[in-house]
């Protein structure tokens, strides 16, 4: 018998369709390559191009069996097959996310959906309602929540081992941004134009990423922020730096620091978070350590796949200890979560467990980034946050 668990409920793997991220695509090759880490998932379908021509000769050069020519053909034709997907994976630019998820759903497919959801919130309140109507499993592509230690991080604060959280700081310091390119000067680049992009690109591609890695760790959502985004390469027009401070309902208060443009910086995300009892600090370079402080005792430094930790760590963990894990993984466990989910509902199973981000966090993400704007644009004035974030594990 099967010990691939998927295969052991439905007797075969989920077929997927992936729309976006064709050869040359930084993104398309992390998701196709997370989904088939586990052998849960066989990719069957694609559309890899707004170019009709090389969306068909990208599937066949990457051995997808069905290539189609239109996001709307492949959508269309897959829901009336035997063999059909089950899954639709969205990587396209941030603007086309909202029409091909609902066209998704409407035709009875599971979505995952890159982030940001959509670039208006009215958009993604309307694509959760369809989404829980629909009876569908449906997960935003938060990553970083799908590292072992952030998950044991998160176990740690929710066993009130920080005690009350008081600070938290986020961090995410890139540096490829750090000169114009040549793509960025003829207009080529989509992620540098607000009408695709959205107006505040730093917030939506990396700011939201620290937004939901706080939420997710400490399971607490800020009640007003104040963002300070700007861009700091000359020439440019897109938003490429911001500082956000929050507030918290209880007290706390928080900072990110986000940037694209620090000449010289590789990745740079980490998360700190401090409480009543002590803190604990992530760095996503060194993705298998937690560094953990406690009143009174000597700092402990946790490592992935150790004995002692939480089982939502062990959960998130594919390899055995001293082997490292990094973003392709987080990305695998994501897929791995959803799986379970979707074969689950595929044969009518009632499992109240999500591990993987819902829509839900999709929805408070877009939220987010518009209450950034809203509070850039008036200067840096505080911006209330509906408490909207309704699953934070």
């Amino acid at each position: 018998m099967s010990t691939n668990p998927v295969v052991k409920k439905l007797g075969r793997r989920l077929r997927l369709g992936v729309v976006g991220g064709g050869p040359g695509s930084f993104i398309g090759s992390i998701h196709r390559g997370a989904a088939l880490m586990n052998e849960q998932y066989e990719v069957v379908a694609c559309v890899l191009s707004s170019d009709p021509g090389r969306s068909v000769a990208a599937a066949a050069e990457l051995g997808i069996p069905r290539g189609y020519r239109h996001i709307e053909d492949m959508i269309e034709s897959e829901a009336t097959r035997e063999d059909g997907i089950d899954v639709i994976s969205i990587m396209t630019p941030n603007d086309s996310h909202y029409k091909i998820a609902c066209l998704a759903l409407d035709k009875g497919i599971h979505v995952i959906c890159e982030k940001p959801l959509t670039n208006l919130y009215h958009q993604a309140k309307s694509l959760e309602i369809r989404a829980k109507k629909s009876g569908l499993q449906f997960c935003v592509a938060y990553a970083y929540s799908g590292y072992p230690m952030v998950r044991q991080a998160r176990a740690m604060v929710e066993a009130g081992e920080l005690g009350e959280i008081r600070m938290i700081q986020c961090n995410y310091v890139q540096g490829h941004l750090a000169e114009m390119s040549e793509a960025e000067l003829q207009g080529k680049n989509w992620h540098m134009r607000a009408d695709i992009a959205g107006e505040d690109l730093i917030v939506a591609d990396i700011g939201t990423h620290c937004y939901h890695l706080c939420s997710y760790v400490t399971g607490m959502l800020p009640e007003q922020l104040s963002a300070d985004s700007c861009t700091m390469v000359p020439g440019r027009s897109a938003t490429d730096f911001t500082s956000i401070q929050l507030r918290y309902a209880n007290g706390a208060r928080g900072s990110f620091w986000v940037t694209q443009a620090a000449a010289g910086a590789e990745h740079g995300l980490y998360l700190r978070v401090f409480g009543s009892k002590g803190g604990i600090e992530w760095h996503q370079e060194h993705p298998n350590e937690l560094l953990f402080r406690s009143l009174g005792h000597p700092a402990q430094l946790l490592t992935k796949g150790r004995p002692g930790l939480y089982e939502s760590a062990n959960r998130a963990t594919g390899v055995p200890v001293g082997h490292p894990e990094g973003y392709r993984e987080g990305f695998a466990t994501l897929y791995n979560d959803f799986a379970d989910a979707v074969s689950d509902t595929i044969k009518n199973i009632r499992n109240p467990l999500i591990h993987f981000p819902p829509i839900e966090d999709g929805v408070q993400g877009v939220r987010f980034i518009e209450a950034a704007i809203e509070s850039n644009r008036g200067n840096g004035m505080w911006v209330y946050i509906e408490p909207k974030f309704t699953n934070c594990y």
